[in-house]
């Protein structure tokens, strides 16, 4: 008996572990790195003093493109990760509305995130002759890789989690950790009404970085050995967990 029969089918894709890492680490390099090349200045919140902001984009363009050039980066790692977590859940036998609401938002989600990168990088080209159209650009580029992106991160770990925890592929803690850190992450749509809930967007996104790495080293390959999903109520069909893990066989 080779090795393939003894441990079963196995998924072939990218390692979710790996690519989940690279994801959150190129994230944090693009703040951590501009922000040491800013000499310790943090990027701008666009609520700020805009004459402030404007000459941060000047004096510290070069931090802004490579803050860009590493979010950038980090958007394609994270729609890798998304298509291979939705690889994976689909082989292994988990046909239900979640999955597709995961890669909704992964793909959205790291669609956004390039984007506020994108328009990051044209801030750092843009110069200081129009305070309006600069803040415009402000405003566009933390939209998208503020509330855009992280509202997005949020249905991709609620649409791995809830499938995941109810068809015992994750543990329930990581179902219950999933589905709280999306909670925070579909709040933080809020931000855009209330400036004050900004808090909730690193809130959502850290955990969110978190909860990714551990689903990619947790979510099996093989179909052996997976447990059965356990038999659901006619009761519970209404319940809105059910309805991102719904219809499973």
């Amino acid at each position: 008996m080779n090795a393939v029969e003894r441990s079963g089918p196995r998924h072939r894709g990218p390692s979710l572990l790996i690519v989940g890492i690279v994801y959150a680490l190129l994230f944090a390099s693009s703040l951590a790195l501009s922000t040491a090349m800013a000499g310790g200045v943090h990027y701008p919140s666009p609520f700020a003093d805009q004459a402030l902001a404007s000459r941060f984009f000047t004096e510290h363009a070069a931090a802004v493109r490579i803050g860009a050039f590493l979010q950038l980066g980090a958007a394609v790692p994270l729609g890798v990760y998304a298509a291979t977590a939705v690889s994976r859940l689909r082989f292994l036998g988990t046909e239900v509305a979640g999955i597709s609401i995961a890669f909704f938002g992964g793909i959205g989600a790291s669609l956004m995130l390039a984007f506020s990168a994108l328009v990051s990088w044209v801030l750092s080209h843009a110069g200081s002759d129009s305070l309006a159209a600069l803040h415009s650009l402000h405003l566009l580029a933390f939209a998208t890789g503020g509330p855009g992106h992280v509202v997005l991160l949020g249905l991709l770990v609620a649409g791995m989690a809830v499938p995941g925890g109810l068809l015992r592929l994750l543990p329930r803690w990581m179902m219950w950790f999933g589905l709280v850190v999306a909670a925070v992450a579909e709040l933080s749509a809020l931000s855009l009404l209330v400036p004050q809930l900004f808090v909730l967007l690193p809130a959502a996104r850290f955990p969110a970085f978190v909860w990714l790495i551990a689903a990619g080293a947790l979510l099996p390959k093989s179909r052996k050995g997976r447990p059965a999903a356990a038999p659901q109520a006619p009761s519970s069909a209404g319940s809105p967990a059910l309805g991102l893990a719904g219809g499973a066989q």
